[in-house]
């Protein structure tokens, strides 16, 4: 096997955002696991609230000399009370709109690290984020880190209060977590492509890293299936489907190498697989996906899996590529 510190960098975009904040921590907490550098990007342009565009190698030199110790500072908190070497940190500021920066920095990553943004699901729908957006163009896993209570709460308190009889204000209340999140899992999202075996490969090394089980997911609709055998010329019923799709994963599991420390288990189910794996982020400390679906135009309007995934998931998502 090859040894952990040997893996590229890991580059983590920070804009001095909360969300950023947040994806630092974890792209630090992750390479005191695993021995690896940490790439902290900063991508700015004129627009970052810096006045004019510097007309001289000497005002370029202190925007330059501005901007790296606010990334130090940035670092310094990140890092707090983590057994993470300073020595395998860089800071790289660079001018350029912060996707594009992470995109040519990280062209060679191991992976790519940014904050999910804190808008309403509304919003989320409508406009997409920046975060999906990156994972969808990457050629490398990009992983969103969810900023725990981010969501706008005012949204939701306006739905509540709207369709809540009465004038009496209500405050909306999220259902509590069942299970604690030390015990929470490792899930990946398999449908046999070449592109989920590796998403399974990089979920099964976040929970040997993190000593976590990790739980396999075969979301499955009978277009997914194929041909089911004894079934050439008519529809399967949903229980033929779910012992095909059974057999299916088992088939990919068998193929499998799972260390003998990560307890492993993996279930078929007969749902969507944005709905399915979404459902699964409320119980999960990180959802890993492969990157697949539509692109382009329709993933604008009619989202792919990963853009869903990405927008609504509530954990830390990687998207594998």
């Amino acid at each position: 096997m090859t040894e952990l510190n040997t893996k590229a960098d890991i580059v983590v975009g920070v804009d001095g955002s909360d969300e950023s904040f947040a994806a630092l921590k974890w792209a630090v907490e992750e390479a005191s696991l695993t021995g690896q550098s940490v790439n902290a990007v900063f991508g700015w342009t004129q627009s970052w609230d810096m006045g004019g565009e510097p007309d001289s190698e000497e005002a370029w030199a202190k925007i330059r000399h501005d901007i790296a110790n606010e990334l130090r500072e940035w670092v310094e908190r990140a890092t707090k009370g983590i057994d993470f070497d300073p020595a395998n940190l860089k800071l790289t500021s660079v001018k350029a709109s912060g996707t594009t920066a992470l995109l040519q920095i990280g062209h060679d990553a191991q992976q790519i690290v940014v904050g999910r943004r804190s808008l309403s699901r509304v919003a989320r729908w409508f406009l997409g984020s920046l975060s999906a957006s990156l994972a969808e163009e990457a050629e490398v896993p990009v992983t969103v880190v969810r900023l725990s209570g981010s969501e706008e709460e005012s949204v939701t308190d306006a739905i509540a209060n709207a369709l809540t009889p009465g004038d009496e204000p209500v405050h909306y209340e999220p259902q509590s977590p069942v299970t604690e999140p030390s015990t929470r899992p490792i899930v990946v999202g398999v449908d046999g492509s070449e592109t989920s075996r590796r998403a399974f490969d990089f979920a099964l090394e976040e929970a040997r890293i993190h000593h976590r089980p990790l739980h396999v997911m075969f979301c499955w609709q009978l277009r997914d299936l194929g041909v089911v055998p004894g079934y050439e010329n008519a529809v399967p019923s949903v229980e033929v489907g779910q012992q095909r799709a059974e057999e299916l994963l088992q088939g990919l599991m068998a193929k499998a190498t799972v260390p003998a420390d990560v307890p492993v288990t993996a279930n078929a189910f007969h749902i969507r697989a944005s709905k399915g794996l979404i459902a699964a982020s409320r119980y999960a400390s990180h959802l890993v996906v492969g990157s697949r679906g539509l692109s382009g135009l329709d993933a604008h309007f009619l989202g792919s899996v990963s853009r869903q995934i990405v927008n609504f998931a509530e954990c830390t998502v990687t998207v594998v590529h």
